[in-house]
């Protein structure tokens, strides 16, 4: 009697153990934050993330995408808290070229748990878009069409596949200009009044060969944030040429936050 009542005092703390280990093996490689939250950036709209989107979901992530109006960037900030406030816990929020200064506001929302920014403007408090792309000159592949009689400008059509998606087929980048998203011209002059990337930890893709948003300027802007830089060899449009290489940064920010 004595022996069985030894063996199980033994087989206790063995059990107990073998549950631990298990627990943490079974966490092991899990990501900290399941959420994604995508905002789109001027001239397009939520489903380009398609490919970006597949991949994640793939994966086991929740992924929601936000659709800006485009027409002022409290209107776009207040359209992505909505998304927020709809997430059942923390989330990742990854910003597109003009999403980045919606999520740079949208960020210090308390669901938010890192920012990812992508070829993406990262101002700080008083900073406008306007400012950031006059930075340095414009590429020559690049150029915006005046502001119609609503006050909307577009990426010009005849400029779209050689300075927003040159990595993308002709007939890819020719169906996203066709199905351009138009932004209120006065979007680029607003200024930011809430900084996310000062409380929160940002990332940073910048796309080496982007003729819309200047390399050069997009770095200047990440480490200025103290963002975690990662180069793509891509054009603007990098989240469908290059959405495996989007899909990993994104991924690296959910394990790590």
């Amino acid at each position: 009697m004595k022996s069985i009542n030894c063996l199980r005092g033994f087989a206790k703390p063995l059990i107990a153990a073998s549950l631990s280990l298990f627990a943490l093996t079974a966490h092991a490689g899990q990501p900290k934050t399941k959420n994604i939250v995508l905002v789109h950036g001027a001239f397009v709209d939520g489903s380009g993330w398609k490919p970006v989107y597949d991949i994640l979901q793939q994966k086991g992530y929740h992924v929601s995408i936000v659709q800006n109006p485009l027409s002022s960037l409290g209107d776009d900030v207040t359209a992505t808290n909505s998304v927020l406030d709809a997430q059942d816990g923390p989330a990742i929020l990854v910003g597109h070229s003009w999403g980045g200064m919606v999520i740079t506001e949208a960020g210090l929302h308390p669901k938010v748990a890192a920012l990812v920014y992508i070829a993406a403007f990262v101002p700080d408090k008083g900073e406008s878009a306007g400012q950031w792309v006059s930075a340095r000159p414009a590429a020559p592949e690049a150029g915006f069409t005046p502001p119609d009689r609503f006050g909307y400008l577009y990426f010009e059509p005849a400029k779209f596949h050689g300075g927003f998606a040159a990595d993308l087929s002709q007939a890819q980048s020719d169906f996203l200009s066709a199905a351009q998203a138009p932004v209120k011209a006065t979007c680029f002059t607003q200024t930011t009044q809430q900084v996310a990337w000062k409380s929160k930890p940002s990332y940073g893709i910048i796309a080496t060969e982007d003729k819309a948003l200047n390399p050069q300027t997009e770095r200047e802007m990440y480490l200025r944030a103290g963002a975690k830089i990662t180069e793509v060899q891509a054009s603007h449009a990098l989240f469908q040429s290059q959405p495996e290489a989007v899909a990993r940064v994104i991924i690296e920010a959910a394990e790590n936050n």
